[in-house]
């Protein structure tokens, strides 16, 4: 099922919970975004890969395919659409789960779908980046990180972040050697305050180590934060 005309664009919502799939769909289209609903994870699957939505909200426990099945497996096939997770869990291993597998963010049920709406556009404003020569391409060590393509190198290699592991890695390297608190990298990644948790921090900064691998310049401080120094 869709909404037609979007302004902000396609996204896609796989949720089997009637009700809650409902007011999803009602909040994001009054947001100006299509929506396109499926109820299962099968059919989700195949409507990411047809649809090529700009964003996808998946429930994490789905009739047929898991959300983190769908994930997983869009990402093995190269697709890095935005990925937010919901889950009916407040247990971190779900949490931590979905964000090694690529997702952009998670919202705990109950949720205010005010919220939701919000993170949609926040992790999208991510994913658009800062307007081509608008912001000049930083070094940091062996990593070297382009704002306007939104491209990181290590070493030379190419490496891939979601939008999310972006921001938080240019977030850093905008000011080499500043450590910054979780509570800060929250609030300026994320858009979060500081009650959110931030739990997620960590998960994100390992995530993103991994991926530079011996090239990486994030350095933990510890009982402070976190800062990219080379």
């Amino acid at each position: 099922m869709t909404v037609d005309a979007p302004q902000r664009g396609l996204v896609l919502v796989v949720e089997d919970e009637p009700a809650i799939a409902d007011l999803v769909r009602l909040y994001l289209s009054r947001d100006g975004f299509g929506v396109h609903l499926e109820r299962d994870g099968t059919a989700g699957l195949a409507a990411a890969r047809r649809l090529r939505p700009v964003a996808c909200v998946l429930d994490i426990t789905l009739p047929g395919l898991a959300g983190t099945e769908i994930c997983r497996r869009l990402r093995e096939a190269g697709d890095w659409t935005p990925v937010i997770f919901l889950t009916a869990r407040d247990d971190e291993v779900d949490r931590i789960v979905g964000l090694e597998l690529g997702a952009d963010d998670y919202v705990t049920k109950p949720f205010s779908p005010r919220e939701l709406v919000a993170r949609v556009r926040a992790v999208l404003r991510r994913t658009a980046g800062a307007p081509e020569g608008v912001e000049r391409a930083r070094t940091v060590g062996a990593v070297t990180l382009d704002p306007a393509r939104r491209t990181v190198t290590a070493g030379g290699a190419p490496v891939q972040l979601t939008s999310t592991e972006f921001d938080l890695l240019a977030h850093l390297m905008a000011r080499p050697g500043r450590v910054f608190t979780r509570e800060e990298l929250l609030a300026g990644v994320w858009g979060y305050a500081a009650h959110a948790g931030t739990r997620t921090v960590d998960v994100h900064v390992a995530q993103v180590r991994a991926k530079l691998g011996a090239a990486s310049v994030i350095r933990t401080h510890r009982g402070v934060g976190y800062a990219a120094d080379g």
